[in-house]
């Protein structure tokens, strides 16, 4: 995998500190120039300042690396838009994508303000939106193009007081599916990283011997190879501690039921048969679960599709 990233160019957003910094520390490493973006705020998105990512900047530098500095803020399309411009100026292109901002304003869901829900998901899903959107045009248009986003076990599993952060973190897989499969024909590969590390966003949530266990160093491996030339596409993979996994969302093969049981009583009945795990599996897009269930009617009534 040693020099993956030579001449290409990547933007790694929320990059100055924690898992976006030994993002931007690989990618640099391994002959990326670098956008290292950081707002440089408070863990709740308040205020900021470019000296995080200035201080990353200079420790690829001093490395030998190829980095620039950039404050904008992920739920500012113009900012994001000036970036990436800021990017393509100086090095031709951005190649590589690590959307990885993000902020947190916890609360359970009685004491949750509207404001702290939307912000949340501006930065976290529509700020991913943003970067994507900002990049997209170029990488179709050369036929290259990787990009990996962030979701959380918040999102896939949920967790308490986390209603803000879990929509936003959710919603990022659902960008992704879409976006792997309109990248797919211009060789633009999206997945998605579920990581579990020791960082400011998580300080507080674990013991200190979970914490030490946990190094953000720990997430980069699993997205290097995300971003690499034979990278899969829409896949999510789960890494903290040095476990890596992969992540799929599953349909169980379901039943089809006759018009006369439509009915509540009747889904209770066959319940255990509906949740069966055994017939799972994982759909490649939304039209094969219209086809599947087309087909299990039309299997029962004798028609031939």
């Amino acid at each position: 995998m040693a020099g993956i990233c030579d001449g290409r160019v990547a933007i790694v957003t929320g990059a100055g500190r924690g898992i976006g910094r030994e993002h931007a520390l690989m990618l640099a490493s391994e002959g990326a120039a670098v956008v290292v973006n950081d707002l440089g705020g408070a863990r709740d998105g308040t205020g900021g300042s470019l000296s995080p990512a200035e201080t990353v900047v200079e420790e690829i530098r001093k490395a030998g690396g190829t980095a620039m500095a950039d404050g904008a803020d992920v739920s500012n399309l113009s900012q994001v838009k000036a970036m990436v411009d800021r990017a393509t100026k100086e090095w031709g292109s951005v190649d590589l994508l690590v959307a990885n901002a993000g902020i947190l304003r916890d609360k359970s869901f009685a004491k949750m303000e509207v404001q702290d829900f939307a912000k949340v998901l501006d930065v976290h899903l529509v700020g991913t939106f943003y970067c994507c959107k900002a990049v997209w045009e170029g990488m179709r248009e050369r036929n290259y193009g990787r990009i990996v986003l962030t979701t959380s076990s918040s999102g896939l599993f949920g967790n308490f007081g986390q209603a803000n952060y879990g929509a936003a973190k959710a919603g990022i897989v659902g960008l992704m599916n879409v976006l792997a499969a309109e990248g797919r024909k211009n060789n633009v590969r999206v997945n998605t990283i579920s990581p579990t590390a020791a960082t400011r966003m998580t300080e507080e949530l674990l013991p200190p011997q979970a914490l030490e266990l946990m190094r953000p160093e720990a997430i980069t491996p699993a997205v290097e190879y995300l971003l690499s030339e034979d990278a899969p596409t829409r896949t999510i993979m789960g890494a903290g501690a040095g476990s890596f996994a992969v992540i799929k969302i599953v349909e169980t093969e379901g039943i089809n039921l006759p018009q006369s049981e439509w009915t509540p009583d009747a889904i209770a009945a066959h319940f255990n048969e509906i949740a069966d795990m055994s017939t799972a599996k994982a759909l490649e897009g939304a039209f094969e679960q219209t086809q599947k269930y087309v087909g299990q009617a039309a299997k029962r009534a004798g028609v031939k599709l």
